[in-house]
């Protein structure tokens, strides 16, 4: 079993309230989880108006999947063009890892 996930840092465009910032993200998430079948949440900078911080993981049998699913999502953000894509840092373990 492999299990990916990928630490997303976004910087959003002009957002002034927590209430416009989760009206760009609710949106992130929901076509992640139903595009790419993985799970997602905003995980970092909670807080703060224009920063987001959105963790993706998912589990497969086998480790090019994880790999190009990980990768076709980190693409998708990047192309947001309501956002900007910071950074991305990702992790890809096996069960059998210790």
């Amino acid at each position: 079993m492999w299990i990916g996930w990928l630490e997303l840092d976004l910087l959003l465009g002009d957002v002034h309230s927590l209430k416009t910032k989760r009206s760009l993200v609710r949106p992130l998430l929901s076509d992640l989880r139903r595009t790419f079948t993985v799970a997602a949440a905003e995980t970092g900078s909670l807080d703060l108006h224009r920063r987001a911080g959105v963790g993706v993981s998912l589990v497969a049998a086998d480790s090019q999947h994880v790999i190009d699913v990980l990768d076709k999502v980190e693409d998708f953000v990047a192309r947001r063009p309501e956002l900007d894509l910071l950074s991305a840092h990702r992790r890809i373990v096996s069960s059998t890892d210790e």
